[in-house]
């Protein structure tokens, strides 16, 4: 049962008018309860005396209808679920701030982007697309990256996700979509996965899917972490300044880390070790402060330029290549602290792309236009009515004034005889507030032409910036998306499926879709009917791996594997090195307590090795010790976390004699072979040079790591 307040509860709107709550935080610490300490109460205030029996009829009679105390606590834990997101079920969540970097104001009124420094609350819930509330973090899937800004004029949510095209050209497709990727509807499988014939059916009948599914089965589906992905606007929207000019803009949020992915295999494998493996990863980050951190960016076209690219920038499954509009930082966003309480926050926080400041408008895309709908009609089933904004995390910290009243959980307390505009009663009445003082106006586009259901044509080419997606891949990166389409197709059991797909990918590049039917056994069919071969220039942006990455290791996660008799000075050494650069170092041994060292010392033990598996570090490390190596040579867990690692493409590094630990395992570089991303040496000193600069590049994808050893 609730608890007194350790904060005094407010009314839910504002305090008073004119005197907004510069913080979130603040805002919502006036509906936060702690419940440690406090006496039991029911939620009407009344104490408790005995909440561990029910009240019965005699010591071994029925029990009672008029025990409310009973019925009270029953009837909210049997609603206290409420319906899961159709999509984006699957989130964790943080809240922080934005800070502007200069002036905007020659682009935007938005009075949150007016000045240099100036400072907005944010909270951002990322999540996965398809998959239930319970299913994995890792599933190969479209990430979702939403940001609420609680602005002084109000709220403005980006909503966006982290690729930044779509599958569709019309919202009209978009159940169709989800209802195709969704578990098949006669079992209900597959879970949080697209690789059944239902998804390729409908994708392998609409090619204006292609770019997006180049993109889904890159790296880009499966990010190593949160604070390690790229976040998109995905849509254009409009910049409108004070002198009513439009501009059309594309957003994008750069992690300040690099965008790194896993590799597929270990998705997989974490997907049944660790499900929780992306939101632990945000949480800890906040936690050990070393807060995640993005800039954001702007990709401005002028309206007379719009034509220039050679597609529709209405069409959301194009992108601008930023080597033909570079994108432009305007502020950078910081994450400095996990939620309180994960359904008050993270599950009940609703975002809107019609959450909208004046100075940032929509545009007419066809898919955005849907959403301006869709969002606001799923949080009134979802949240239980009109009243959702009045949730705490949801609730803008500027004064809200209208004259909306009543309906499910209506939290104002609205005095006064007027519920109507306009009105004489009320002196002075509500009163509207023109552009010129900061009222929101839509942009005064201009519209003319025939009531009609077509698409235009200049959104027909399907099948170009598929390619270009391609061609911008290094070799490593295109293995994975060819693997990876393997995977998906192999799993689909109708052959026509599988043709038509294929036909459609041979459109995107002959070689990719030679290189994917051959596995699936069968030839290379005719390419499918297209409209449109614009040709571009590979561009380094779109890979994860060419478009140069920071080297820092600062939160990276690394394994020292070790036993009794370990060299105890070699690992501490290693250890205060690795720790001194911002790494995470977890001792890992086949026991818990402590290590006898080779010397007499003692080394603390973290995680046992078999708890603990390979795929949730970015790296490994084994120190010295012929005792230690011996018994890790002796342990069969031991021997596949280093093999498992190679296979994942990590890094790894042995002090003096631990390289027989990875001869053992079958790791070539331990014989003098030069392998990138392995390390062996007698001089700890070098060893942590190129250990951590192996680290900083996250993945050596490079080597042959799929089949050379067996893990």
């Amino acid at each position: 049962m609730v608890a007194n307040r350790a904060v005094a509860a407010q009314p839910a709107g504002p305090v008073a008018a004119g005197a907004p709550i510069a913080n979130k935080l603040e805002d919502l610490a006036r509906e936060t309860s702690i419940d440690a300490g406090q006496a039991l109460t029911t939620n009407q205030g009344v104490k408790i005396a005995d909440h561990q029996n029910t009240l019965k009829a005699g010591l071994r009679g029925p029990a009672l209808l008029e025990d409310q105390l009973f019925r009270e606590k029953l009837t909210a834990f049997d609603h206290e679920r409420i319906p899961e997101r159709v999509v984006h079920a699957r989130g964790a969540a943080a809240h922080g701030v934005f800070e502007s970097y200069a002036s905007l104001s020659q682009l935007t009124k938005a009075s949150f982007l007016a000045s240099a420094g100036k400072k907005t609350p944010v909270f951002v819930r990322f999540s996965t697309v398809a998959g239930s509330k319970g299913s994995a973090d890792t599933a190969r899937d479209v990430r979702g990256f939403a940001v609420k800004f609680y602005t002084d004029e109000g709220n403005y949510d980006l909503v966006g996700n982290n690729i930044p095209v779509f599958f569709i050209q019309d919202a009209i497709k978009f159940p169709d979509l989800i209802h195709a990727a969704k578990p098949e509807a006669d079992r209900e499988i597959p879970q949080a996965s697209t690789a059944h014939d239902t998804f390729w059916d409908f994708i392998s009948l609409m090619p204006e899917s292609t770019h997006m599914v180049m993109w889904i089965m890159s790296d880009r589906a499966i990010p190593r972490a949160y604070q390690m992905m790229e976040g998109f606007g995905v849509h254009t929207f409009r910049m409108i300044n004070a002198q009513g000019t439009s501009r059309f803009v594309k957003f994008h949020w750069k992690p300040l880390k690099g965008v790194h992915g896993l590799a597929w295999d270990e998705a997989q494998k974490l997907a049944g070790k660790d499900p929780d493996f992306h939101r632990r990863d945000l949480a800890d980050a906040i936690v050990a402060k070393d807060f995640p951190e993005w800039e954001l960016g702007v990709q401005v076209v002028e309206e007379a330029d719009a034509t220039r690219f050679g597609f529709d920038l209405l069409d959301a499954t194009k992108l601008i290549p930023e080597e033909l509009v570079p994108v432009r930082p305007i502020g950078k966003m910081t994450l400095n602290r996990n939620p309180d309480n994960y359904f008050a926050e993270t599950e009940q926080v609703a975002f809107h792309t019609g959450n909208l400041v004046p100075g940032i408008d929509v545009t007419d895309d066809p898919l955005l236009q849907g959403r301006m709908f869709s969002y606001v009609d799923t949080q009134l089933t979802r949240l239980g009515g009109p009243n959702f904004h009045e949730i705490p995390i949801n609730r803008p910290l500027c004064p809200f004034h209208n004259l909306q009243r009543d309906g499910f959980h209506r939290q104002t307390i609205a005095k006064g005889r007027v519920n109507y505009e306009p009105s004489s009663i009320d002196v002075p009445p509500i009163q509207e507030v023109p552009p010129s003082r900061g009222g929101f106006a839509s942009y005064p586009e201009p519209i003319s032409g025939n009531k009609v259901r077509h698409r235009s044509e200049t959104f027909a080419d399907h099948y170009s910036q598929a390619t270009l997606f391609w061609q911008s891949q290094t070799k490593p990166e295109q293995q994975h998306i060819v693997e990876a389409l393997q995977f998906e197709l192999g799993k689909v059991s109708v052959p026509a499926v599988r043709l038509r797909m294929l036909s459609n990918l041979v459109n995107v590049d002959r070689d990719l879709a030679a290189r994917v039917a051959a596995v699936l056994g069968v030839p290379v069919p005719p390419a499918s009917p297209r409209v449109g071969n614009r040709k571009y220039a590979p561009s380094p942006a779109l890979s994860m791996i060419a478009r140069g990455n920071p080297k820092s290791i600062v939160g990276r996660k690394i394994a020292f594997l070790a036993a009794d008799g370990v060299d105890e000075a070699g690992l501490q050494a290693v250890k205060a090195e690795l720790t001194k650069s911002g790494a995470v170092v977890k001792v890992l041994a086949p026991h818990l307590g402590n290590l006898r060292g080779a010397n007499g010392g003692a080394v603390k033990v973290d995680d046992l090795i078999v708890t603990m598996p390979s795929v949730v570090f970015d790296a490994v490390f084994v120190p010295g010790g012929d005792a230690s190596v011996k018994a890790l040579k002796a342990s069969g867990d031991a021997v596949h976390f280093v093999r498992e690692a190679f296979k994942h493409a990590k890094a790894l590094a042995a002090l003096a004699g631990a390289s027989d630990l990875l001869s053992f395992a079958g790791i070539p570089a331990a014989a003098g072979a030069t392998v990138p991303g392995v390390s062996t040496s007698l001089d700890t000193n070098a060893l942590v040079r190129k250990f951590i600069a192996d680290i900083g590049v996250h993945r050596h994808w490079e080597r042959a790591q799929k089949d050379s050893i067996a893990a």
